[in-house]
């Protein structure tokens, strides 16, 4: 039975039987995958001379899981993956988008050319988010479980609020899987469950604050968009359903910053100091002095214990303050307009 714990492969080294799942042999301390984690740095390499950031980033985390924690090459790896993320967020990766010199060379006319091609640039970015919401879709574990998604709640609330609901929901975990890929992460599409939501299956972890509050603030940040979103289709058409969805929306992505658990709240928190969380604790509360919405006290009461569980970290992360403050001033601003009751059940 103690030769099931070990594989058929020997280390070309010293030729010690390695057991199975091994990163390095026992005996020699050869790396098992010294040839792939050579392919992985060489593509690396090659990511970095064509300034390919995020999937420099993909790579050198794949081989972390090559690695033993421990060894010196998993340490200077995890250094650079570290490096790279604050390149990264400091300067996301972004399509080029020129103007051609031809619409200088128009005179007069080229101002015009000019904020046109400005236009454009700004549809090109939309529809660049567009097609990553396309291609979850296009994967049948998330169409499938959305599916089951939109029957379960079409019982309770209607069609139109079932279809709404779920789709505010995939917006929202869209979000988080734009951040993963960002930042390298290998990280599946949503699976939704009826009446719990979604998730995201991460096959890999943030190992720094500020990427796992990046990742976790990412979602609210595209769910609030949507919201807003909806919000100007309600006044356009004063349509009772898709207000009763904003509003859906709105409180969907302010329950997910509760500072706890696993929520996106807790994942924000995570990178800011004492005295930033005292800051978003103050604006909570002025949030909830001009809105009265009561969630807001939830989240107060819950960010003021978290003042006192001393788990913050020694280097505070301004960004993540920005973001988390933000989502609470528009979300709560968006729970306070009204929308017909019920409006949900047509």
């Amino acid at each position: 039975m103690a030769d099931q714990a070990f594989s058929a492969a020997t280390c070309p080294q010293c030729g010690t039987r390695l057991p199975a799942l091994a990163l390095a042999c026992p005996n020699c301390q050869r790396l098992v995958h010294a040839e792939q984690l050579q392919n992985i740095s060489e593509e690396a390499r090659q990511a970095a001379a064509r300034d390919d950031r995020s999937e420099e980033l993909r790579l050198w985390r794949s081989a972390l899981d090559l690695l033993p924690q421990d060894s010196r090459q998993y340490i200077a790896i995890e250094q650079r993956v570290v490096e790279l993320s604050r390149v990264v967020d400091a300067n996301p990766p972004k399509a080029e988008h020129r103007a051609p010199k031809w619409i200088k060379a128009l005179g007069p006319l080229a101002p015009i050319l000019l904020i046109l091609w400005k236009f454009k640039v700004v549809i090109l970015a939309v529809l660049s988010k567009g097609k990553l919401l396309i291609f979850g879709l296009s994967k049948v574990s998330t169409f499938s479980t959305m599916l089951l998604s939109i029957g379960a709640y079409w019982t309770i609330f209607g069609w139109w609020f079932a279809v709404g609901l779920v789709l505010s929901i995939y917006v929202h975990e869209m979000g988080h899987v734009y951040a993963l890929r960002q930042f390298g992460f290998a990280a599946s599409a949503p699976t939704f469950i009826p009446f719990l939501g979604a998730f995201v299956r991460m096959k890999q972890h943030p190992i720094s604050p500020f990427e796992d509050a990046r990742v976790g603030l990412a979602g609210p940040i595209w769910g609030t968009v949507a919201a807003i979103g909806l919000f100007i289709a309600y006044n356009i058409t004063e349509a009772g359903v898709l207000g009763a969805i904003a509003h859906f929306a709105a409180w969907l992505n302010l329950f997910n910053l509760i500072p706890v658990w696993q929520l996106d709240g807790a994942r924000g928190m995570r990178a800011l100091t004492r005295t930033q969380r005292a800051i978003l604790l103050a604006v909570m509360v002025a949030m909830f002095a001009v809105t009265r919405e009561g969630f807001l006290i939830i989240l107060a009461g819950l960010t003021g214990w978290r003042l006192m569980t001393k788990d913050w970290p020694d280097e505070g992360d301004p960004k993540a303050l920005v973001q988390f403050c933000g989502l609470i001033v528009v979300l709560a601003i968006l729970m306070a307009i009204p929308v017909p009751e019920a409006a949900g059940r047509r």
